[in-house]
Parts: structure tokens; sequence; C-alpha cells
């Protein structure tokens, strides 16, 4: 069994690589710019969402507080009307070096519980297939499978949510290729 503290240049090299990996995904690669649109009245919207009463966290439109709301004929009425949306309110403009880090921090996580699977599952001198498939594996379901969620329970298009699975893919491979590299003999 390999111990877990041997592992720590892996983990946060891995998440280096997928940090520098995603930058050059989002910032210089085609594939994700029509991901998000525009909205056709953007500035009635806003005026809309502009309440003070309006607090950062997660919305559903149209909203029903319980089961008994939900199956009523005025909810049901709204649902097949529309628009359905759901919709997350952020506090403030984008901080980039906050969102930076957290991602960063995400990754380091991701290689932490990759580096966990595979000290529980390899022993020191490990293959480096063998480590690419289980570090690759743990951390590509990792970077990725939640994205299948949202679009199934929150209506995010597949078309983004495969597209994620993709770039998660890609992280998982750069994980495995770090941890393959860097695994103690």
């Amino acid at each position: 069994m390999v111990s877990l503290g041997s592992l720590w240049l892996p983990i946060l090299l891995s998440a280096v690589a997928v940090f520098v990996a995603s930058s050059v995904v989002w910032m210089f690669l085609p594939y994700h710019r029509d991901d998000f649109g525009g909205l056709p009245d953007e500035e009635a919207v806003r005026d809309a969402l502009a309440s003070p009463d309006l607090t950062p966290g997660q919305y559903h439109v149209p909203y029903a507080p319980d089961r008994e709301a939900y199956g009523s004929e005025e909810i049901q009425r709204k649902f097949e009307e529309g628009p359905v949306a759901v919709i997350t309110v952020m506090d403030g403009p984008p901080d980039m070096t906050r969102q930076f880090v957290g991602w960063f921090l995400y990754s380091a996580g991701v290689g932490l519980l990759t580096a966990y699977v595979a000290a529980q599952t390899l022993p020191a001198g490990a293959e480096y297939l063998d480590v690419f498939q289980i570090t690759g594996t743990v951390a590509w379901a990792a970077y990725g499978l939640a994205y299948v969620g949202d679009a199934i329970w929150f209506g995010r298009p597949w078309g983004f949510s495969l597209k994620m699975v993709f770039d998660a893919l890609l992280y998982g491979l750069l994980t495995a290729g770090v941890f393959g590299w860097l695994w103690p003999a």
C-alpha cells in the first residue's frame, strides 16, 4: 500500500495541469463560446430581478414550496404556459481571483480523492497503465459526472453537459498522466 503523504507531488501537479488545461479550454478554444446566450429583453429581466428582497441563491420558476402546491392546477397551468426556469442569483460581480482559487482548491481536492483511491488499490511500483486507469477513472468521474445529473434534473442543455463531461475526460487524462508518471516505485 502507498501512503497518501507520498502522493503530495502528483496531487499538486495534477491540480496545476488541470488548472492550466481548463484555462486554455475556456479562454482559447472555441467550443464553449456558445454555451450561454443573452435574453431577448435582458433589461426587462434585470429590472424584474432587481428587487432588494432577492438574495443570492437558487430559484425555480414557477415555484411550488411543497408537493401539494406542486400538484395544484395553478402551478400546473404555469408549467404548461411557461417559461420554466432554474435561476442562480450571485452576489455582486464575478470575482475571478476567488473563482480561480476555488477552482484550484477543487482540483487539488479531486487530486486528493484520486490519490486516496489509488493508494488503497495500487501497490508501490505499480505499472504506469494500472495507475493511469484507476486515477483517470476516479478523476474523470469527480470532474464530470455531476453534469449529467444537472442535465437530467435541472434542464441544463445536453450539449453543454456533454462538453463539460468531455472537458472532465481531458482533466482526468491529465491527472492520470501525472499520477502514472510520479507513482512511487
